[in-house]
C-alpha cells in the first residue's frame, strides 16, 4: 500500500464520540507528504481520569478547541480518495462513526485497514502494542498516545507490512 491516510483519535472519556484530538499522516507514493494534528472539543464534554492518564489531555486543553465538524472540514480534503489506516481500526473507525452521528453528519463509509491485525498476522505471538509494532518496523516512538505520533507510527507500520 503506497497511498493512504493513517489516522489516530484520542478520547476524553469512554464515549466513542468524545474525540479530543486527532492525528493524520498522508502517504502518497510510499512517502509521507503531509501531517495534520488538532485538539477537538469532545462530545460529551468531560474527561475521565483514565483517559487523561493515557494521553495527558484535560478539559483545559480543549476548552477553546474547535468542534469536530470544523476540524473534519480541514481533514476531509487531505484524505479524499485515500483508504484510512489505523492501529486498532475497530477503535478509531468506531470513534469516527460515533462523532459523525453525534453531529448528525452523513458518514460516507471510509475504507479502513488495520495495522494491528496485519502485525498479528506478520508476527504471531508479538505484543500488539503500537509502540512495539512500530519499533519492529524501525520507528521508535517518543510520545505514545499523542494522536499525531500514533498516526506516524501507524503509517510506518503500514508502509512496512501492508
Amino acid at each position: 500500500m503506497q497511498d493512504f491516510a493513517a489516522i489516530d483519535f484520542e478520547t476524553a472519556n469512554y464515549c466513542r464520540s468524545s474525540v479530543c484530538s486527532v492525528g493524520v499522516v498522508i502517504v502518497r507514493g510510499g512517502e509521507v507528504v503531509d501531517r495534520y494534528y488538532s485538539l477537538i472539543k469532545p462530545v460529551p464534554e468531560y474527561y475521565n481520569y483514565r483517559c487523561t492518564q493515557v494521553h495527558g489531555l484535560t478539559a483545559a486543553d480543549t476548552d477553546d478547541a474547535p468542534e469536530f465538524p470544523e476540524v473534519w472540514a480541514q481533514i476531509e480534503p487531505l484524505i479524499e480518495g485515500l483508504p484510512l489506516v489505523a492501529h486498532n481500526k475497530s477503535f478509531d473507525e468506531s470513534c469516527l462513526k460515533a462523532v459523525f452521528k453525534a453531529y448528525d453528519i452523513y458518514y460516507p463509509g471510509y475504507e479502513f485497514y488495520c495495522t494491528c491485525i496485519a502485525s498479528r498476522r506478520r508476527w504471531p505471538g508479538m505484543p500488539n502494542n503500537l509502540d512495539v509494532a512500530a519499533a519492529r518496523c524501525g520507528y521508535y516512538m517518543n510520545n505514545h498516545h499523542h494522536a499525531l505520533a500514533d498516526a506516524e507510527a501507524c503509517a510506518a507500520i503500514a508502509l512496512e507490512i501492508l
